[in-house]
This record gives structure tokens, sequence and C-alpha cells, in this order.
């Protein structure tokens, strides 16, 4: 662990080798029943494959490594289709995001995922969204030639507006494109909060802590009366949600 975090024992090492041997074990296992069921499906199972067999997957992963995950619904239900934000801060956030199961999920993830011959195949086969970050214009690009497929399947989007893992503070700016998304999308907000992964694991490679996290979902904010007037406005409004959420304000948050 880095930046005075306290370092992993022993034994929430081996535990951390474990449970990265336990996913991709369990990743290269699925991967054909996976395939077999989009192709004799014509790729219509895709939805069953990211709410089911995605969590199947990665449900295994948290004992393994000594961590308690649970799901707190704060509206009592899950809404959807809508575009679900999340704060991003550690590589446990690939576990817990594939642990929700949304209903009708796709991710918009960063263009290097692709690199991996597995997230390649799966992420394109189940009709995942893939977009350079550090190219803000053709990021944006990317998202509106996606909106007009997602809206027409009713399927909900997952965003990380932070961008990148790496960024200063513990919520770091948020950027625009999921905010677009939702208004072109008209489709409301719906923010997710995980607790306890940044503490858990701020290194690389899903080294981690044993401990407790948590995703809050909370309830939906409608973007029927967001323009591009007041657009600022209510992205600021959105993020102050996550700074009161991690118990900071802007001038403690770096």
């Amino acid at each position: 662990m880095t930046d005075g975090k306290t370092k992993l024992t022993t034994l929430e090492y081996i535990r951390s080798i474990l449970s990265i041997i336990v996913f991709f074990l369990m990743l290269l296992l699925m991967t054909p029943v996976i395939l077999f069921l989009l192709i004799i499906s014509f790729g219509r199972l895709s939805n069953f494959v990211v709410e089911k067999i995605a969590p199947f997957i990665v449900k295994p992963v948290f004992p393994v490594a000594g961590i308690d995950f649970t799901k707190v619904k704060h509206d009592g239900t899950i809404h959807y289709p809508a575009v679900y934000i999340i704060n991003h801060s550690s590589t446990l956030d690939i576990l817990t995001i594939l642990a929700l199961g949304l209903p009708k999920v796709r991710f918009v993830a960063k263009w290097q995922l692709q690199y991996n011959p597995l997230f390649f195949l799966l992420g394109r086969l189940t009709g995942q969204v893939f977009i350079r970050r550090e190219k803000s214009e053709k990021a944006v690009q990317t998202l509106k030639k996606n909106v007009d497929r997602i809206k027409k399947q009713g399927l909900t989007v997952m965003l990380a507006p932070e961008g990148s893992r790496k960024h200063p503070g513990i919520i770091g700016p948020f950027k625009k494109g999921p905010f677009r998304m939702a208004m072109d999308l008209n489709y409301p907000i719906v923010p997710i909060y995980f607790e306890g992964n940044r503490e858990l694991s701020e290194g690389g490679f899903l080294f981690s802590h044993s401990g407790k996290a948590t995703a809050h979902i909370h309830k939906p904010i409608p973007t029927v009366n967001w323009n591009l007037d007041n657009l600022d406005e209510k992205i600021e409004e959105v993020r102050s949600l996550y700074l009161r959420w991690a118990n900071i304000t802007d001038d403690d948050n770096h």
C-alpha cells in the first residue's frame, strides 16, 4: 500500500494472491459457457450474462480475499433504465461493479482493457462500451454513437465520472460525459457510492486488506430539467453528495 496506508500483512498477501487466482480461474471456466450462450442465442442472452453470470464469477473471490461485500439499496429498489455513476479509486471496484448484477447494464470502460483478449471478446460480444478516456472529444463522440442503441434496447449504463481511478483527492473532478449521456437518453442519474474500496485496496491488481466493502445504491436524480446552461451546477451538486458520503469537504479532498 502507498501514501501512508497500512501495509498488507503476510496473510493478506496470501489471500490476495489466492483471490486473484480464483478470479481468473472463474473467468476462464465461465468464458466458454458465456460464448456458447451468446452464440446459440444470437446475443440475446447478453443481459443474462451481465446480470447473473458476472456476479457468479466474482462471488467466490470476496471470501477468499477476506472481504465482506454488501449492497445497500437506500431507495429500497433498483431503478432502470438509468445512468449509474460510481466513485472510482480502487482496482477492487472491478469486482464490486461486476457483483452488483444490475438489470440490463452495460459498462463504459477504458479502451486499454481490450488489450486483454478475454475482456475484448466478452466485452464486444455483450455490447460493452470502450472509450479513450485520455481523449475527451473522442470519448464524448463514442458515448453519443451508443445513445441510440442504448435507448432502443432500454439498457442501463454505468460510468465513472472521475474517469480513471488515478485522480487527485479521494473524490476526483467529475467529467461531463456521463451527465451529457443521461440528458441525451433522458435517463435519471443513480449514484452508487463504494464505501471501503479505497481503504482496502489503493494499490494495483486486486491486492487488498481484509475488511468490509459496501455498495450504497442511492435514489435516482431526475435530469428532465437539466440543460447546457445549468449542467456544470448540476454536476457539482451530484459531486457534493459524494464528498458528503465520504465525510470530506473540497478543502480536505487531497
